[in-house]
């Protein structure tokens, strides 16, 4: 399962990321996306669980929780298709 991981401290990094994550279960990928030009944060992210009850379990225990001074916005990460069509309609 595709999870993102939004309102990230600025200083979290993937291994962080995927360190948060690893206390409920496999992760396949954790990754903090990074503006191209800045080369800083963008502030969100995205982690890959293999196990969907372990991704769901991340899910309900980490939104909302403050890592950093920052509370954590993480839920199922929709699809790109859907995030280009919501854009593409304003």
């Amino acid at each position: 399962m595709n999870i993102y991981v939004g309102n990230v401290s600025y200083g979290v990094n993937d291994r962080d990321l995927e360190n948060l994550f690893s206390e409920f279960g496999e992760v396949s990928s954790a990754r903090i996306i990074i503006d191209r030009e800045t080369g800083r944060s963008k502030g969100f992210g995205f982690v890959e669980m293999p196990n969907k009850d372990d991704a769901l379990e991340a899910i309900k225990s980490l939104n909302g929780k403050e890592i950093e001074g920052r509370n954590l916005r993480v839920n199922e990460a929709r699809a790109r298709e859907d995030n280009f069509r919501r854009r593409a309609r304003y």
